[in-house]
């Protein structure tokens, strides 16, 4: 895996991930989707996506508590690998949700990954969620998802140990400036 470059982005619901990752997949990165992991497998087996998440969620922790805590990330590995292996050197990771999956890509990809943690005040971020033309949540829910994701999946884990943090609470060409900054520094570009 001489000269990849992994990226790969954690935070809250509501953080700006999803802005990031679209800023770098315009810049022609491919992106390995970790809900699309979920997604893909809740189709396989007939489960519908209900507008609340609440399929999902409970999709996600089930298949986590039966398959592993590290199933999803499983699924990324290979796709991962499958990206590197048609000569793909740059590469994102959108979204990693636990503690199970930070330390399994840090032993998979050492010497070649980066995590990237955006975070914003939490009022912004509960005002910016509300505020989302799909799926949009109410601060009892937004609550809900941040308890489950911080005591079921352990999301704050990769948070704490990201080695790069992006403070999004200005605008997004704030968000952007300082994305350019940290991608300069590893020499991602």
């Amino acid at each position: 895996m001489e000269n990849v470059k992994i990226l790969a982005t954690v935070g809250m619901s509501g953080s700006g991930k999803s802005v990031v990752v679209d800023y770098l997949t315009e810049k022609g990165y491919p992106k390995v989707y970790f809900g699309g992991m979920i997604y893909k497998e809740m189709e396989k087996r007939g489960i519908i996506r209900t507008e609340d998440g609440e399929s999902e969620k409970k999709f996600r922790e089930e298949i986590r508590e039966k398959e592993g805590k590290d199933w999803v990330v499983r699924q990324v590995i290979a796709e991962t690998k499958d990206l590197i292996a048609a000569g793909q050197k740059r590469i994102i990771l959108d979204g990693v949700y636990s503690w199970t999956e930070y330390k399994t890509l840090k032993h998979e990809f050492p010497k070649c990954l980066t995590f990237i943690a955006i975070v914003v005040d939490k009022k912004l971020r509960y005002d910016r969620v509300a505020k989302r033309p799909d799926r949009a949540f109410d601060a009892a829910a937004i609550r809900e998802r941040d308890r489950s994701e911080i005591e079921n999946l352990e999301k704050g884990g990769p948070i704490a140990a990201a080695d790069y943090y992006i403070l999004n609470n200005g605008t997004v060409d704030e968000m952007k400036s300082r994305l350019d900054e940290i991608l300069k520094e590893i020499e991602f570009e």
